[in-house]
């Protein structure tokens, strides 16, 4: 992947400035509770819980320690509060090795999520934004964005979306079910400033009106250079100018599809950044996503140091 060396060498000056961070990821950081459930509670219903487990969760803090384990440095802006968990969450990011010095601890409660994980390792959630939804950029926030080479954006308010892509030296753009449901028009200027787009095949619907092959390519045709749409157990495709690349998920265990698509987006963007063909940046993908959906939660995922990516 040309581009991308050359997105790196012309960044080299920024890296220096930012103590060799590679990637910021901005979004959400959550204290995720999962429980193992045999099926879904309905209305005055009661339901055992077969398994509970506590974890550091949120859209930015599942990518950036994806990353990190990747072998890229990784730092995150993000909000957490003043208490038990925001000081669990810091530890942990720090524990991984993700540089958080925009990470800010606020008088807020930290960011939950609660979620009922079933025999078919389907979800129902349950979120409390906490201090996620008090982030407003800061002038220093600002500054981390344009000392780094790559920004991932990735579970934030629209507002937030919008200001942080215009100071993006490279720009990877995960929305998720509820910013693509504002729609084209409402985004357009953010797509546009995009360099690699993370949908899934339900995401593209919401987004673009359109299947997933005919949105993606609407896509690609309106600007964006790279559109990866993750098809679950089908795998994920790449629409590009030249074409469509597809690769095949890696056989895995579905126990729990939390932070899948983070993860996904991690090790396509780590591969990225190291250089390495469209192809092989889908396979990153699907690895980590693989190893992701064996256990409960996103962050729960073996080191892949011996994996080749």
């Amino acid at each position: 992947m040309k581009e991308s060396l050359n997105i790196m060498k012309k960044s080299s000056e920024i890296m220096k400035k930012s103590s060799d961070i590679q990637v910021v990821g901005l979004g959400a950081c959550n204290m995720d509770f999962i429980m193992k459930v045999p099926r879904f509670s309905r209305a005055d219903d009661e339901v055992d819980v077969e398994k509970l487990s506590m974890s550091l969760g949120g859209s930015a803090a599942n990518f950036t320690v994806t990353v990190s384990r990747l072998d890229v440095k990784s730092g995150i802006l993000t909000r957490v509060g003043q208490d038990y968990f925001g000081e669990f969450a810091w530890r942990e990011l720090k524990k991984e090795g993700v540089e958080t010095h925009r990470l800010l601890k606020i008088a807020e409660p930290t960011g939950m999520t609660f979620i009922a994980v079933d025999q078919a390792g389907e979800r129902s959630m349950y979120n409390s934004t906490g201090a996620n939804a008090k982030l407003k950029l800061e002038k220093e926030d600002i500054q981390y964005i344009k000392d780094s080479p790559l920004l991932h954006l990735t579970g934030m308010y629209i507002e937030v979306v919008d200001e942080a892509s215009k100071h993006a030296n490279t720009l990877s753009f995960s929305p998720g079910t509820i910013l693509s449901g504002y729609g084209m028009d409402a985004l357009e200027k953010v797509i546009k400033r995009t360099d690699v787009l993370f949908l899934n095949k339900k995401e593209v619907k919401i987004l673009t009106g359109m299947d997933f092959e005919e949105g993606a390519q609407m896509l690609v045709d309106r600007g964006v250079p790279r559109v990866v749409v993750t098809c679950g157990s089908e795998g994920a495709n790449l629409y590009t100018e030249e074409g469509v690349i597809h690769t095949p998920s890696k056989e895995a265990n579905c126990l729990d599809t939390t932070g899948a698509g983070d993860t996904f987006a991690a090790g396509f963007i780590a591969a990225f950044i190291k250089g390495k063909k469209p192809v092989e940046c889908l396979e990153s993908g699907n690895v980590m996503a693989s190893r992701c959906v064996e256990r409960l939660g996103a962050v729960d995922v073996h080191r892949v140091a011996d994996w080749g990516f």
